[in-house]
């Protein structure tokens, strides 16, 4: 399996997990707001922020447009389609706005592609990786032009079939991209538990032999986390300062507290998952010495008796003749007498 490299970060089985902050469209086209935004993943210790590089004419089409002139969710929504995604869009300008916002804090920028010209763009921004949506794993002019860049891909999988995952797995690969990461992903907002099927992110690695992750439409914490104990090496969360906010994701997005949790528990969840190989610690060598047993006489036995089964019994400490060395120690001849509780040792048999 070939890890990711982003900047001299490796991504991948043995290293902690890589925490995405997914901002998205949640700057709801203020920029105070994206930069408060950044700095408060930051504080809470992602270790990447993500956009959308998408414009009003780059993902939906004028038939589209005209199909939405409104809807009955104003929580989420206002006017209409055209209008919302004409707010909502990150131009050329906020690009390297928050891209230089993001150097200058210490913080990864990333960003979804929608085409070529906002790779052309992520580019010029010396992005470390690109980052492909679910909506585009059948996009095949996208992933080869995305992947002549010889980038680290990171892929969504929503909505995509196993047989459909393996063919932008072969033009990726085919076509030059960098290492992958695969990342499972359902494509609800949010979807039910039953629905989520975590056991994906270890499909997607076996079949594959790539990184795999999970990117999070569910809320909470405890989904990401359960993904990390599963071994995924990339966690993409959905990020907002406030989930009361205007917008179409700031409801199903963590929060600064929920987002440290998942950084926090996620690094104390990779610390215990330790290695596949079975090791005994230097403090469980010196509490075995303490909570194993010992064998010792159930009574006070004279000086020539012959051990047997029923005059041996078994208790703490695990200093002397372990249980386990019975076998050894029955039908042999005391060559001292004992007293009840004597934790027996070699050299008192003939």
């Amino acid at each position: 399996m070939e890890l990711l490299t982003l900047r001299a970060r490796p991504v991948g089985p043995g290293y902690p997990p890589y925490i995405i902050a997914e901002i998205g469209s949640n700057h709801n086209g203020d920029m105070k707001l994206c930069r408060r935004l950044v700095d408060a993943a930051k504080d809470a210790g992602a270790d990447a922020v993500k956009f959308q590089s998408w414009s009003k004419s780059s993902l939906i089409s004028k038939a589209e447009y005209a199909r939405h002139p409104e809807y009955s969710d104003k929580k989420r929504h206002f006017g209409s389609l055209e209008e919302m995604v004409e707010a909502y869009q990150f131009t050329p300008a906020q690009h390297r706005e928050i891209a230089a916002h993001c150097k200058g804090s210490g913080i990864e920028f990333l960003s979804s592609v929608f085409s070529p010209e906002e790779v052309d763009l992520l580019e010029s921004l010396d992005v470390p990786a690109h980052k492909i949506a679910s909506m585009d794993v059948t996009h095949h002019p996208l992933l080869k032009y995305v992947a002549q860049t010889g980038k680290p891909v990171m892929l969504s999988t929503g909505m995509a079939t196993l047989a459909e995952v393996a063919e932008a797995v072969d033009i990726l690969q085919d076509s030059g991209a960098g290492p992958l990461a695969l990342l499972h992903c359902v494509a609800l907002y949010p979807p039910e538990h039953k629905d989520v099927h975590l056991l994906n992110i270890l499909t997607l690695r076996q079949t594959f032999d790539c990184v795999s992750g999970f990117s999070d439409h569910t809320s909470g914490t405890s989904i990401a986390l359960a993904a990390i104990a599963l071994g995924a090496s990339v966690v993409e969360k959905h990020f907002t300062l406030d989930k009361e906010m205007e917008g179409w994701d700031h409801w199903i997005s963590a929060d600064p507290a929920e987002l440290a949790a998942i950084v926090r528990e996620g690094q104390v969840i990779f610390d215990a998952l330790g290695s596949t190989l079975r090791t005994v610690s230097e403090g469980e060598l010196r509490k075995r010495l303490l909570f194993r047993r010992c064998i010792v006489a159930r009574r006070a036995l004279p000086k020539g008796h012959l051990i047997a089964e029923t005059d041996l019994d078994y208790k703490r400490p695990g200093t002397g003749i372990g249980p386990n060395e019975a076998r050894y120690v029955v039908g042999r001849t005391l060559a001292v007498g004992v007293e009840e509780d004597h934790e027996f040792s070699w050299p008192d048999f003939l």
